[in-house]
């Protein structure tokens, strides 16, 4: 395969210098067009990556706000990632667990301890994991990963299980299919190749190649659903964005399914890190502008936001067109637990508890959301993405939000908590049109009082 072909350089140089071009009618037509639901072709995206205009961008986030409500509804996803290792043998330059920082506090989780931290997950309120491995063939290798994913699924409440890891052969996604997982996400750091060389300069991982096409063998396995990203400020942004929309596009191309989500983290202060700076910056505005140009060129994917960034960031960015966001997230193994900062990839900026953030969500008017429906009702790849770009996935998913944050409320919500996501609850369900929908709907809040859990369209 000329992965060459996947992400072409020249052309992304070309496209962004086209887009220079375009007057104000020419992006105000385009940003009116997306309103339509149906996308932007690259060209588009690359004129919208060049608008500096403060008139002009607010047009973006105001259409970037409706598509996203129209697609998804005001429903916020949240997730927390849990580490089952520290341990690496790369070196890239930007990361706390590089092979070369010797004063990293080195751990693997074993199985009971992975259970553990599922356990201190599932205690939060927590439904959905993104288990998270370093990249150490010895330590993290497949069976490290299958054997974490059944013993989480056996020992914890935790319903869906999307898994960041190294790239693999056939043979092993095949292993990961089979162990249940969900989304299998891995990010190219950058799309930029000498960039990339530069970043990475030894270990499995200065593989581009390999890692660009890692995807291409989960589908061949039969994983379906794939999440992408980069990190922002190793290389200019607005590169980096439209090859990720490149790939996004030749994906969907070939397979029909486009990336499940996308995600924007922007580089962190690590422990011992190579880099002393930031490469290219990556502004609060910036941030803003990629968030919706996504959402305009890609309103099908699912866009996630870390606790990289700070509170007040996050809050804002969530009525951008964020539509999944990690909540009390630790980012080293057995950190929820035993909290080790000597042992962390990179630092977070957002300490809030799950609590907290599901008062603040319910404030801006949003509908927290730990629904893992559509794994378990085969609603994946394909058959997700026509319910997506067909915008009905809401029809599935207002319910079922609603049905798992009044199941969290029930369990784990704090007094102030309950109080505000009831009130929510009950602004939502006179939004379900359906009428039959909608007493069914009620009929399961009153079992999940008595008691009943998991209960899902």
């Amino acid at each position: 395969m000329d992965t060459y072909q996947i992400i072409c350089e020249d052309r992304i140089y070309e496209l962004l210098e086209e887009g220079k071009k375009a007057t104000k009618e020419e992006v105000l037509e385009i940003i009116e067009k997306a309103r339509d639901c149906y996308g932007l072709s690259l060209e588009e995206a690359a004129t919208l990556l060049q608008v500096e205009d403060d008139e002009v961008m607010e047009k973006l986030f105001d259409a970037a706000r409706y598509i996203k409500d129209r697609i998804y509804g005001n429903r916020i996803v949240i997730f927390a990632p849990l580490y089952t290792s520290n341990e690496c043998t790369n070196n890239c330059l930007y990361c706390g667990f590089r092979a070369a920082n010797q004063r990293l506090h080195r751990r693997t989780l074993s199985v009971e301890e992975i259970v553990h931290e599922a356990q201190a997950i599932e205690k939060q309120g927590h439904k959905r994991i993104l288990l998270v491995c370093g990249e150490d063939p010895k330590k993290t290798h497949i069976d490290h990963i299958v054997d974490a994913v059944k013993a989480i699924y056996q020992g914890a409440d935790i319903r869906r299980i999307n898994v960041n890891a190294a790239p693999m052969s056939v043979e092993d996604f095949k292993k990961l299919k089979r162990a249940g997982i969900g989304t299998y996400q891995i990010f190219q750091e950058t799309y930029h190749r000498e960039t990339y060389g530069k970043m990475h300069p030894s270990g499995s991982k200065a593989d581009y190649d390999y890692r660009l096409t890692a995807i291409e063998r989960a589908f061949e396995a039969g994983i379906d659903d794939f999440g992408i990203g980069v990190l922002l400020g190793l290389y200019d942004y607005k590169f980096d964005v439209l090859a990720t929309l490149m790939h996004s596009q030749y994906m969907d191309a070939r397979y029909n399914v486009g990336p499940h989500t996308i995600s924007i983290p922007r580089l962190r202060p690590a422990l011992d890190s190579a880099l002393k700076e930031t490469p290219y910056p990556v502004s609060d505005k910036d941030l803003k502008k990629i968030v919706a140009v996504y959402r305009l060129t890609v309103p099908y994917t699912g866009i996630i936001l870390s606790t990289r960034e700070r509170a007040e960031l996050r809050d804002e960015l969530l009525n951008l067109g964020v539509s999944q966001i990690s909540a009390g997230s630790k980012t080293n193994p057995g950190g929820y637990e035993e909290d080790d900062r000597e042992a962390t990839q990179f630092e977070t900026s957002d300490e809030r508890s799950l609590d907290e953030m599901l008062q603040v969500i319910c404030e801006q008017g949003h509908l927290p959301s730990f629904c893992t429906a559509c794994y378990r009702a085969n609603r994946t790849g394909e058959a997700f993405m026509e319910l997506a770009k067909d915008a009905h996935i809401h029809e599935f998913c207002q319910p079922n939000a609603i049905l798992t944050f009044k199941e969290n409320l029930v369990h784990y919500g704090s007094e102030a908590t309950r109080a505000k996501g009831e009130k929510m609850i009950a602004e939502e369900l006179e939004k379900i049109e359906d009428e039959k929908i909608k007493k069914e709907t009620i009929e399961r809040l009153k079992r999940i009082e008595k008691g009943e859990r998991d209960l899902y369209f």
